[in-house]
């Protein structure tokens, strides 16, 4: 498959700008009308002007977005038939890529993925009579004003606000300022080069977390290179993991039918009926058109269906500033229960060999071992040259078990 688990992504080379053209072509030969928007790498202006060719070569429109979030390239999709973004959301700046997105902000499904594939070796270009056209759209607008709507801040409250030097910056400091927040930014211009690694782990922001402290903020927020992931800090300056924050969003809107991940905490089951689903956020998107109030994956990819499909960062960050400005966020999270959760990743180039050969039936959704005191999930990473572990256990002394025996498995798949 061309598509990973999170649109088409690889380091930037001929092949992608090629499937970039095709991409296009593709794309205009089903959908007359087209929403076209890319993250600042240095390569995105090269990518999607081929995108726009493909389009315009096949007669079709295209409204160009310019750099914006990926959210706001989704939900901007309602007004045409379908959206593509050029980005690679957290991979680093020599990675790029193509996230295609429906009318509802949701991203193809598996069937239309294999459709797009299956279209790519044919020529739909039109003659020079029947050219498509080409209009510059706002898609950052609207996206905010939807936002606004939906977000009321209670109070005078203040927040440290991290966009990494990605397509957040032109939205998320001016929604939260216009949302009564009062925000200190940091790399929160847009450019082609991160000045910290763009996925937002708690490993590349050791400096947050003193900057609460210091500035006495309500917490932080933070994004990555597309924006349509976002991750917190408490207002006591700590990093709040991806399985907290998907337990804090759901309790705070009410969510009692949650859409996560195979490798979620099983913490979130305390609170709502759940239903899990590959790791992706394609994949939790797909299964929220049909069933659940409230997504997510513990990476920062948080879906609010009100929204869009589309895993919507700005929205996350104002929805979690409007939720510090009522509860005391770092008194819910100590109140939250506590698994061992272990994860570690092992750069393999043929990641997706390995796992098949330990069992899976598609590499990407892996392996997954469980019993009553806590499951281990081997998978290849979707968007990198990566195998992935990531285990819980009730107890630490479990965790440790099981990530060693994941290690063992995947050491036995690379002699087999």
């Amino acid at each position: 498959m061309l598509f990973g688990s999170s649109g088409i992504r690889r380091k930037f080379d001929q092949t992608l700008a090629v499937t970039a053209l095709k991409i296009g072509s593709a794309l205009a030969s089903r959908f007359p009308d087209i929403i076209v928007g890319m993250d600042p790498r240095t390569t995105s202006p090269l990518l999607v002007h081929l995108v726009i060719s493909g389009i315009l070569g096949t007669g079709g429109t295209v409204k160009n977005a310019g750099i914006a979030p990926t959210p706001s390239v989704a939900f901007s999709t309602r007004v045409v038939k379908a959206g593509c973004m050029i980005t690679a959301s957290h991979n680093t700046e020599e990675y790029n890529g193509l996230k295609l997105f429906n009318r509802d902000g949701s991203s193809f499904t598996r069937t239309q993925q294999a459709e797009m594939e299956a279209l790519l070796d044919t020529q739909y270009w039109t003659d020079w009579k029947f050219q498509g056209r080409e209009q510059v759209f706002d898609a950052i607008t609207p996206h905010k004003s939807a936002i606004l709507d939906k977000i009321t801040i209670k109070g005078t409250r203040s927040v440290i606000l991290d966009c990494g030097n990605g397509a957040g910056c032109l939205i998320t400091p001016s929604l939260l300022s216009d949302a009564g927040i009062k925000t200190t930014c940091i790399n929160c211009n847009p450019r082609g080069y991160f000045a910290r690694p763009s996925e937002p782990l708690k490993e590349h922001l050791g400096y947050i977390g003193e900057m609460v402290k210091k500035t006495g903020a309500g917490g932080a927020v933070v994004h990555d290179g597309d924006a349509d992931r976002m991750m917190a800090f408490d207002n006591r300056g700590r990093y709040i993991d991806g399985d907290r924050l998907l337990v804090l969003f759901s309790r705070y809107i009410g969510a009692r039918r949650v859409v996560t991940t195979s490798d979620a905490s099983m913490i979130i089951e305390d609170c709502a009926e759940v239903r899990r689903t590959p790791v992706g956020d394609a994949f939790v998107s797909e299964e929220l058109l049909t069933w659940g109030d409230f997504g997510g994956e513990p990476s920062g990819a948080w879906i609010f269906p009100k929204i869009s499909y589309c895993p919507d960062g700005p929205f996350a960050a104002a929805l979690f500033c409007e939720m510090a400005s009522e509860w005391d966020i770092a008194r819910e999270i100590d109140a939250i229960p506590s698994y061992p959760v272990l994860r570690e990743s092992f750069a393999c180039e043929t990641a997706r060999d390995i796992v098949t050969r330990l069992g899976a039936s598609i590499p990407t959704e892996g392996i997954r071992i469980a019993d009553e005191d806590g499951w281990c999930l081997i998978r290849a990473s979707g968007t990198e040259p990566k195998i992935r572990i990531t285990v819980e256990g009730k107890t630490l002394a479990k965790a440790k078990s099981l990530l060693a025996m994941g290690k063992e498995r995947i050491h036995l798949g690379k002699t087999a």
